[in-house]
Order: structure tokens, then sequence, then C-alpha cells
């Protein structure tokens, strides 16, 4: 993986899917963190962020604990993309406030 392709990330991350959930749409970012602890280890969470921001009351951006860890960002990547909706729905669902059983 090269930088100029790790520099055209968003401030959110590395879109990799897009779900419905709630009657809304959902894009789903990999979101990286850095560990200097492990300079050999690529640890991501995804974070969810809704169609419009909250200024109209609306949900706000969701994020999941880190749920991936990989020795190569490709790897990482890999992992991200081969969750299926269901599974995005869960993470997503886990991540927002409230009750579960609302959602």
């Amino acid at each position: 993986m090269t930088l100029s392709n790790r520099a055209s990330e968003s401030s959110s991350g590395l879109h990799f899917a897009t779900i419905a959930h709630g009657g809304l749409i959902w894009d789903a970012y990999l979101h990286f963190e850095d560990d200097p602890r492990r300079p050999t280890s690529f640890r991501a969470s995804i974070r969810f962020v809704p169609p419009t921001a909250s200024a109209d009351g609306g949900p706000t951006p969701a994020e999941t604990t880190v749920l991936i860890i990989e020795e190569s960002y490709d790897a990482a990547v890999a992992k991200a993309r081969a969750f299926d909706d269901r599974q995005l729905q869960d993470f997503l669902r886990s991540a927002l406030p409230g009750d579960p059983e609302e959602t």
C-alpha cells in the first residue's frame, strides 16, 4: 500500500461499504488507529456515518471498538470488505446509543 493510496482516505477513514439500517443509508468507513507499541499491526474500528448530520436532530456517527487487527493494511481492508450487510448492521446496532431492542 502506497502513501498516496492512504492519503486518499477521507477524514472519516476508508469508505468500504454502504448499508441500510433504521430507514437510513449509512456509509461504513474503516478507521485505523495508530499504536506506537505495535508498529507492524494494523488495528481498525468501523465508523458509521448517517446521510445527514445531527444538525436536524438526526442520528450522529457511531463507531465500534477495534474489530480488525491484521499484519498489513491490505489484509485489514480485505477483512472489512468481507463482512456482509447483516454483520455490518449488527456492528452498527451495537455502536448506536440507546436500547438495542429499539433499533
